[in-house]
């Protein structure tokens, strides 16, 4: 769906960028995300790194399982939306950024904002224009219309 919205939009020429943010350990989520600079840390490569976020710029950035986002990070996430600007760990330059945004979780966010797992804030700027995609087990009348697709596609 994520892909769907990038190809049909204005800004389709230019990057789609996909992440999982709970595939990423934590300790590397923000280096990903927004980059580094050479001699952020140990093991940081020799003239630093671009960012998901910089990558996708003038584009669309996905972020899949925003639930699994740690709190902190939250908090970046949040700035960067709020102020469509970026800094590079090890960095103070702030780099201008024009993504759009678009976020995906099998959570139900509204209930780990009351549990205090992510942020209300961050739900909210995040909840523009949710969308509802009913997993296929419910879609039952989809299967036999994705099956004649992919064999189409297939053959």
């Amino acid at each position: 769906m994520a892909q769907a919205i990038h190809n049909y939009s204005y800004r389709r020429e230019n990057k789609f960028v996909a992440i999982n943010c709970g595939a990423i350990p934590k300790n590397l989520i923000e280096s990903e995300l927004f980059g580094y600079e050479e001699g952020a840390f140990t093991g940081a490569k020799k003239g630093g790194k671009i960012g998901k976020f910089e990558l996708a710029n003038g584009g669309t950035i996905f972020l899949d399982e925003i639930g699994e986002m740690p709190l902190e990070m939250q908090v970046h996430l949040l700035r960067v939306i709020q102020e469509g600007r970026i800094c590079r760990v090890g960095s103070d330059k702030e780099i201008p950024i024009d993504v759009r945004i678009i976020a995906a979780t099998n959570k139900d966010l509204k209930s780990e904002v009351n549990k205090g797992n992510f942020r209300e804030d961050l739900f909210y700027r995040l909840s523009v224009i949710p969308i509802h995609l009913p997993p296929l087990r419910e879609r039952s009348g989809d299967v036999e219309k994705l099956i004649k697709h992919f064999l189409r596609v297939k053959a």
